[in-house]
């Protein structure tokens, strides 16, 4: 006899007794479908014991799902995930990753294929495989759903990791703790540290932060994404192209000035390198021809002024004590040169010398320091240095 209406309201999709049938039978459909499990799944068999079991009781949750919504099949507002996967769905995502949780779904769905002809009768096959494919569909889309919100989830929860850790290199924190954060990220350059600082764009998501960062790890070996404020921050670990690499990811900057600083250590003590790249940026704005990007390391003169205790002393150690002893008149030929107004010949005269004598010495300069006399630019960043180590 058919039942003119289930219990619950709907329509009913196969006969009162098939669901009978059905729900009588559950527990050797369920062990059969463990079978078919252990039979066609390699995976599967391979899983530690309490893990298996968890999977067994999801089949088993799934079955019992399947026979309430055959009874209600209208309802597409069940909570089939909390009915498949209990109160701790993580659980099912630590064991088997997405791909092989739609791989049980769909073991399941066949092993319930090949029992039914031997349980219901032939009138309600049709309908009730119809009906099993319709429920397996809704479920693989709810359980893709769980594992969707959970990967935003563990990116949301990178993302705070990340701007933990970019703050503690920007602080200073002891060398243990950056070392801790770092390896919480998933941090794996033991040397060789890139700080980029530059103007945050205007929609600074998460999305936005998971493109640069997938963007970033094409040319370096680690990339960490934090937004301070209105900048943009990135840490990047060994990188192999620094010039073409900056040259891709300049767009995902906001309009300003991009300032970079490399350091050959690791991340845990890259503090000093940050704070130029980060001063840097502060002062850039003082050279209205700088290029983009432009390394920290050309704003000293800039940095300087903004109070940089650290390009103050590669201004004296470097410029200054190096002309100081190098001897031969250097570091008075190129004061003399600079107060002269870049003349050789005003020059040649305060010194008594012969204009070739002054062209040599400022090749000199050239060589012992690293900066040239004769650029305009090089020039501002010796009498800088002449300025600062008299000081």
């Amino acid at each position: 006899m058919t039942a003119s209406a289930p219990t619950t309201p709907g329509p009913v999709p196969v006969s009162w007794e098939a669901l009978e049938v059905l729900r009588s039978d559950a527990g050797n459909l369920t062990h059969e479908v463990n079978c078919y499990l252990e039979e066609t799944l390699t995976w599967y068999r391979h899983l530690s014991t309490d893990e298996r079991a968890s999977l067994r009781l999801i089949a088993q949750r799934g079955i019992g799902g399947l026979i309430s919504w055959l009874e209600n099949p209208s309802s597409r507002s069940l909570p089939l995930v909390n009915e498949l996967l209990g109160n701790a769905p993580t659980d099912l995502m630590r064991t088997i990753s997405l791909q092989r949780a739609l791989q049980l779904i769909r073991s399941i769905v066949e092993a319930v294929e090949q029992r039914l002809p031997g349980l219901v009768a032939p009138q309600d096959q049709q309908l009730m495989l119809e009906a099993v494919l319709r429920y397996s569909r809704e479920v693989a889309f709810a359980i893709a759903d769980v594992y969707a919100r959970a990967a935003e989830s563990r990116g949301a929860w990178d993302s705070r990791l990340e701007a933990l850790l970019v703050d503690a290199v920007l602080r200073g924190e002891p060398a243990e703790q950056i070392a801790s954060r770092a390896a919480a990220v998933g941090w794996r350059s033991h040397e060789g540290v890139v700080v980029v600082v530059g103007d945050a764009p205007d929609q600074a998501d998460a999305v936005f932060m998971s493109q640069l960062r997938r963007q970033c790890i094409r040319f370096s070996a680690d990339a960490v994404v934090g937004v301070h404020g209105d900048r943009l921050i990135l840490l990047l670990g060994r990188v192999t192209d620094l010039a073409e690499g900056l040259e891709r990811i300049l767009p995902r900057f906001g309009p300003g000035q991009v300032v970079f600083s490399s350091f050959e250590g690791s991340i845990s003590q890259a503090h000093g390198s940050a704070q130029s790249a980060f001063t840097g940026f502060t002062a850039v704005g003082a050279w209205t021809s700088a290029p983009r990007p432009v390394a920290a390391e050309d704003l000293l003169p800039e940095r300087a002024l903004c109070g940089d205790e650290t390009a103050k002393t590669v201004l004296r150690e470097r410029i200054f004590e190096v002309l100081s002893a190098a001897g031969n008149g250097l570091l008075e030929t190129v004061t003399a040169y600079l107060e002269a107004g870049h003349s050789l010949e005003a020059t040649a005269r305060e010194l008594f010398v012969h204009t070739n004598t002054v062209r040599y010495r400022l090749r000199r300069v050239t060589d012992v320091t690293g900066w040239d006399p004769v650029t305009p630019r090089d020039a501002y960043v010796l009498q800088t240095a002449l300025a600062v180590g008299r000081l």
